[in-house]
């Protein structure tokens, strides 16, 4: 963090407000400070550089604050947490260290990211400091700190521009060390970074998609959607602190619960090389810990939102041909898994009876009844994701001429439907997926225009029984038979996206339709299926042209990885 002037207290907040939006293009972002100080900033895989330019008459300095973490506006208890770390001061005013944090959206517990700084100028003055809270415990030559306590150093220059280059890595300061000078070594410019970064974005992402569009606003959305999709994962390969594999490795899956619709699969279409990687990778991740990743940061699994959406991901890879040093029988095994064996609970908080770290919590009801009883959280929306796991074994148990289980999994495909409760009726449609409990009764009445909070706790998961009641794509025959065949179902599809219904849905119309989240974004497509394609035409444009832009608000909700940019690309 930068700061004017001498640092009394580096513990204390230096935060500053940007005095202007921050500026940002491919390889290059900008952020400019109410106390005049600006901060730009390139990367490369490994390494980061920061150039940072003070108003004159000061001394400039910047804090290296080896606690910060990343907070969560949430208030779930989701922000990083700080463990503790090291910060060494070298002769030439470079440092290395490493710090240990913990938490995040996935409950990781403590992992350890390396680091290496180096300025192009010699500070006037560097001093470590060491704290809890804004209480100082040490604050001046001491060398090396060690600890759990707040730590890191501060460095005072006579310049008015100060360029830091930052290596980090996974393995050790030594390794960050390696990282910074292979990628950005001594007297590289921060337009040097910007120019490598464009050409590489270009060359090996946007070429792929070519359109003779010629509309600004069309070309900004494209590629912006594009470059949306494709930040994350992250290729750690090389970088895995847990195991030494052959196999690639990826990391900062978030999630196939959300990706499983389209994002993977667009990302088979333009990038396969990374994408057999990631089939991979996960299978590797199995090998080694056991479970398939349906969400995956800080070298950690975790978590779960509904179903083992991994399987489907598998899956698509497999009956689109994706064999590429892909090992199916393994494969098919980690999907078998998922299948068979409950994990372990991990007892979080927002949904403490069963595991979201990893693989299926809600598999005991399913294993015995053919559906999930309210004991379980998300039950409703768990069983339909279900089924279309255990379509996905079927799919690869069949290939794999695996008859008995590929009968088996065929037959579970098909449990969603002992949620469907044909009395249960809504805006002239019969027939929804609802709670059902142990006794085999179904919760009734009950409102298939509402879910709750919608969350961890609840029934349903980011989405209504109306919208979760289109979701058996894998039964999709057998689901417009239950809506009253072809007809009824037409209905059913177009009251919901008919306006004006649910006034708590007022950013979407008032439809039904929630398009900020990713259950339903399959359901302009189901006209498909019933021979009314120019339907499909009429609402999947409907919704791309009212909830999408150029603009900051260009999606109609979280990116989610890209995913909310998949859909429309």
């Amino acid at each position: 963090m930068p700061a004017l002037g001498p640092v009394p207290n580096p513990l204390v907040d230096l935060g500053q407000n940007r005095v202007k939006n921050d500026t940002a293009s491919i390889g290059y972002y900008k952020s400019s400070l109410v106390n005049g100080i600006d901060i730009e900033l390139a990367a490369t895989e490994h390494a980061g550089l920061y150039q940072y330019s003070f108003p004159t008459g000061n001394i400039s300095s910047i804090v290296v604050d080896v606690s910060h973490v990343l907070p969560s506006f949430r208030g779930l208890g989701w922000g990083q947490g700080y463990a503790g770390g090291q910060f060494n001061l070298l002769e030439n005013g470079s440092y290395t260290g490493y710090g240990i944090y913990n938490n995040g959206w996935n409950l990781a517990p403590n992992w350890k990211i390396y680091f290496c700084g180096h300025f192009d100028h010699e500070p006037v003055s560097k001093k470590t400091f060491t704290g809890d809270g804004s209480t100082l415990y040490s604050y001046g030559n001491i060398t090396t700190t060690n600890g759990t306590y707040r730590q890191g150093g501060v460095f005072a220059f006579d310049s008015d521009s100060i360029v830091s280059r930052v290596g980090i890595s996974f393995l050790s300061s030594s390794k960050a060390c390696e990282n910074v000078a292979a990628e950005i070594p001594a007297g590289t410019s921060l337009k040097d970074l910007e120019s490598d970064a464009k050409e590489r974005w270009n060359r090996q992402v946007f070429s792929r998609v070519s359109t003779s569009e010629t509309n600004e606003t069309v070309l900004t959305m494209i590629y912006s959607y594009i470059y949306g999709m494709m930040i994350i994962p992250s290729n750690r390969t090389g970088e895995n602190p847990l195991w030494t594999s052959s196999e690639p490795y990826y990391d900062d899956i978030f999630t196939y619960w959300d990706l499983f619709r389209c994002g993977t699969a667009l990302m088979h279409v333009l990038q396969p090389t990374s994408y057999t990687e990631q089939i991979r990778s996960i299978i590797d991740i199995w090998r080694h810990e056991g479970w398939l990743p349906d969400a995956r940061s800080s070298d950690y699994t975790g978590r779960t939102q509904g179903g083992s959406n991994a399987d489907n991901v598998l899956a698509d890879a497999y009956v689109k041909g994706v064999i590429d040093g892909v090992d199916w029988e393994d494969g098919y095994r980690a999907m078998w898994t998922d299948a068979e064996i409950t994990p372990p609970n991990n007892h979080d908080p927002s949904a403490p009876d069963s595991s979201t770290k990893e693989g299926r919590g809600a598999l005991p009801d399913w294993l015995q009844y053919g559906y999930i009883t309210p004991r379980f959280s998300r039950a409703v929306s768990r069983a339909v994701e279900y089924s279309a796991n255990d379509f996905g074994l079927y799919q690869v148990a069949t290939g794999l001429g695996l008859v008995e289980d590929a009968e088996k999994y065929l037959n579970r495909s098909r449990n969603w439907r002992n949620h469907w409760n044909p009395a249960q009726k809504s805006y002239n449609s019969s027939g929804f997926v609802v709670p059902r409990y142990a006794n085999g009764s179904f919760e009734y009445p009950y409102n298939p225009t509402q879910c709750g909070g919608c969350y961890w706790p609840d029934p349903f998961y980011e989405d209504t029984p109306w919208s979760y009641s289109f979701n058996a794509h894998h039964d999709i025959y057998h689901l417009i038979k239950l809506s009253g065949g072809r007809e009824g179902f037409i209905q059913r599809l177009e009251t919901f996206f008919q306006p004006g219904l649910d006034s708590s849905n007022s950013a979407y119309g008032s439809t039904l339709f929630n398009p900020g989240n990713e259950p339903a974004f399959t359901t302009p497509y189901l006209f498909n299926f019933v021979g009314r394609q120019d339907l499909s035409v009429k609402y999947s444009r409907r919704a791309a042209l009212a909830f999408y832009g150029a603009g900051t608000d260009g999606i109609p909700g979280n990116s989610d990885a890209g995913a909310m940019q998949t859909w429309i690309l």
